[in-house]
This record gives C-alpha cells, structure tokens and sequence, in this order.
C-alpha cells in the first residue's frame, strides 16, 4: 500500500508531549481508516438464495467467478484484461475464485459466452461455491437474463461492477449525484421482473368499478418504476448542472488571475494523488487500489522559480470505461479542457502501459470532441519507477523520449519534474522594475504569487522589485514604476 506523506516536522520520541501524538493525520488518511473499518464480511446477506424470488437485488459481491470473450489482441492482452476485472472485483469488497477466458470471433449475441461454455462456468460454479459471476464486458439485458438461467446464480458486468466501486467511494455532494445519475441510467433499460409481479395493473378496480375516467388497464408496476427513475435523473441533472456553475467560477477566477493550471490524468492506480501528495505537501487519501479517489482536488504549489501554480487531481481511467460514467462525470472531466498542462501519469510497474496510455487518450479525446477546445500540452510522467521492470523502462525510454520518469513513494525524478513544470508552463509575459512602498503588502504578495520575482530589494521608501507579472497586474504597478 502506499504510504501517505507524514509530516516531517514531528518531533522525536524524546521531544514528545504526554499524549499528543507525533504528527497529526492527515485528511487522507482518516478517510483510508474509516474506509478499511466497512468493509463486508462474506457469508452475511439478507437476501433470498433463489434470485427468481425477487423483483429487486442489491449488488453483493462476495464469492466470484470471472468469465471474459478473447475477441482480438494477444493472450498477454486477454490475460490483462481478466486480471483487470480481478483487480476491481477485490476493490469492490469480493473474492475471485476462479477466471474463465472464452475465444470467440465475437461475444455470443444470447449468452455472451456460448451455451457449451455457460454450461461449463455452471458446473464451475458449482465446484467453488461461488454466488456471483462477473462476466469481462458490457452484457445487454437479454445476455444477462439468459446466463443467469444457466448458471442459476447473479450475473453482473464490468459495467456493473465498476459502477458499484464510483458509489462505494463517492464522498462528495457532487460525485453522489454523478454515481446515482450513471447507476440509474445504466438500471432504467434492466429493470426486469419475475412471474406476474412487475405486470400488475389496476385492472379490476379501474377496469370494472373505478366509474367513468378510470377504466382501462392502468399502468404496471415496471412503467411506474420507469417513470420515477426518469424524473429521478432530471432532477439529478439539474442539480449536476447547478453544481457545474461553482466549479466554473472558482475556475474563471484562477484564470482571471492568471495561475497556471495542470491537470493530472492517467489510469487508474497509476500514483496521482501520491505524485499530487509529493508536489503539493498535501495529505489526500491515497490507497493500492483501483478508483481509490473519485472527486477531482485542487491543490497550489510552487515551481523552483517561486511561481505559484494549480495542481487538479481528476478520476482514474480505465479500459472500456462506461459511457455513463464519462457522461455523469463531464462537469468534473472538464478541468483537463481548461488545464495549461496535462500531466499524464502512466504506471510503469504494468505489464502493458502502451495500453494505458491509448486507454486514457481515448477518453481525452472523447472530452475534448465535445468541448471544441483545442486539446493542452501534455507531458507524460511515468511513475513507480522503483518496482518497474528494468526492460520495460528501457522500452518506455525508446518510446517516450520526452517523458519524466519518476517515483512518487521514493521521490526519485520528482526535481527532474520540477524543471520540466517550469519550462512548459508560460512565464508572465510584462516585466515590471517597481517601488511599492510597504502599505502595499497586497501588490507584493500579488507579485509572488502570480509573477516571478527576479531581484528584491528593501530599501528606506519601500520595496524595489524587479519582476515578470501577468498583463493585469502590470496595469495595478504602473503607478510604482522605478
């Protein structure tokens, strides 16, 4: 797991005060704590065994098999992908049992998998005792009913799953609303019955003796559920948008006061927020596991120069990621359209990081398709250099000539960094020689924080400095030229 950054002030056990600790945690941290304090404990559900039984089934993911369709690519890639699914499936709080790999030309239009091969996964199931199978893909509704009634237990998808994780770790206002908006719009075309119960209408009352107005067949259970799920996602929407207005003023404001701002992007678990951790000296929480942070956090720092610049962690990506959710969550994705830098972080600890890379561009350029905003620099950071394979870095060396290989646990190529921050973000553009006199602590501080400072000098009548400001502040100085 990685370790959140401490607070290196703390003092030594000798320097200690009776019952005040060494460091106080940080917000990342407690959330870490209260996070791994509920957890799930297998084997306790209130739900029916026979699934047939019910008109509504919580997701509970505890005992699983995987099953995923070897389309196209390299068994490296199929093998990839599975290990993937495995990977959520243990963030989402269940146990793998066992993986089922299918090569087909296509997925099976009726059970995604093939008759022989469902029937194979139920005798599979039957050996582990699993009571979930997770299947590598999105399943239409028709797939996941027909599977269901081969293998006689719970079927789910990727889409399902991940789904299930973004609602686990929503802590936001905002990030709730975008998990519940992408859930509904996934559940809305499977919502399904069993027997007669989702096809109950008013029948005798309104047909026969409901008086004049009120006979017909009335509307069944399912079209009123339909119903509340739609008005449940445009009052959603309207609160999204509501919430997307705040978040463009606080980022109209950092543009109006021209701080550089830098958008950190990149797969899943790939070390953003601990790269945001190790640049900013902030504490969010940051944990090995996929999806650990959803909200997107704002953070200054300071490049070696003393300019100040915006750091915004935004959610992971990931291989097939659900269009809900890119549509749910394109409020928060569009700080990358308004960033002056991409920092696009790729694990270089992964066995195929190229895929990574193209993953996240895929879902860049599907941001910025529909902004019509021209799309930022980008400079690709590669991380966990330390537990990297030494070939693979050779490789990604080759590739990426113009990459910064880092590691955010050791600090290794963190200065290297640094430097290239400083050489892409733009430098204020208006240099400025000025006598502010010290009433004008405001201006001064304005001047370190949004320009560079070149020399400074404190003499009888004030402060002389020599400096890069942007346009606006420049206009501010005028009258405290030197």
């Amino acid at each position: 797991m990685t370790n959140t950054p401490r607070n290196e002030s703390a003092t030594d056990d000798t320097d200690r005060v009776p019952g005040w600790a060494a460091a106080d945690p940080s917000v990342g941290e407690m959330q870490l704590e209260d996070r791994s304090a509920l957890r799930r404990v297998a084997g306790l559900s209130t739900e029916l065994e026979d699934i047939t039984e019910v008109e509504y089934r919580q997701l509970r993911l505890e005992r699983v098999v995987l099953v995923g369709v070897w389309t196209g690519g390299t068994a490296v890639q199929a093998e990839a992908s599975l290990a993937e699914l495995a990977a959520l499936a243990e963030t989402a709080g269940s146990q793998v049992l066992e993986g089922l790999i299918q090569r087909r030309d296509r997925p099976d239009a009726a059970t995604y998998i093939g008759s022989g091969k469902a029937e194979e996964l139920r005798q599979v199931v039957l050996a582990t005792g699993a009571d979930t199978v997770i299947c590598d893909g999105e399943l239409t509704p028709a797939q996941l009913t027909a599977l269901e009634k081969i293998v006689k237990v719970k079927v789910i998808d990727r889409t399902a799953l991940i789904l299930d994780i973004f609602a686990q770790h929503a802590t936001s206002r905002e990030g709730k609303a975008q998990v519940s908006l992408a859930q509904m719009e996934y559940m809305l075309p499977r919502l399904r019955g069993w027997g007669e119960s989702m096809s109950r209408q008013a029948g005798g009352r309104a047909g026969s003796n409901g008086g004049v107005g009120l006979r017909g067949p009335g509307e069944t259970k399912i079209e009123t559920d339909r119903r509340r799920i739609r008005e449940r996602m445009a009052k959603l929407r309207r609160e999204i948008k509501a919430m997307k207005s705040v978040r463009d003023t606080k980022r109209t404001r950092r543009m109006r006061n021209r701080i550089p701002s830098v958008a950190i992007v990149g797969y899943t678990n790939a070390g953003k927020s601990s790269l945001l951790n190790k640049l900013t000296g902030s504490g969010v929480l940051v944990q090995n596991a996929l999806f650990a942070t959803l909200d997107p956090t704002t953070r200054r720092a300071e490049l070696p120069d003393g300019r100040e610049y915006v750091l915004t962690d935004t959610v992971g990506f990931v291989r097939h990621l659900p269009t809900q959710l890119v549509e749910a969550f394109r409020s928060t994705l569009e700080e990358v359209t308004d960033a002056d830098l991409l920092l696009h972080v790729v694990d270089g600890s992964d066995p195929l990081p190229t895929d990574q890379i193209k993953a996240v561009r895929e879902v860049i350029t599907d941001v910025l398709r529909e902004s019509d905003a021209p799309p930022p620099p980008e400079l690709i950071v590669v991380n966990k250099v330390d537990a990297a394979d030494p070939l693979t870095l050779t490789e990604l060396r080759a590739l990426l000539p113009n990459a910064v290989f880092v590691s955010a646990r050791s600090g290794a190529g963190l200065d290297d960094l640094r430097e290239h921050l400083a050489a892409l973000l733009e430098h204020p553009d208006v240099e400025v020689k000025v006598l502010l006199p010290y009433t004008r602590g405001d201006l001064l501080a304005r001047i370190h924080s949004d320009g560079q400072v070149l020399t400074s000098a404190h003499e009888v009548d004030g402060t002389r400095v020599h400096a890069r400001v942007p346009q606006a502040l420049a206009s501010a100085l005028v009258e405290y030229a030197a």
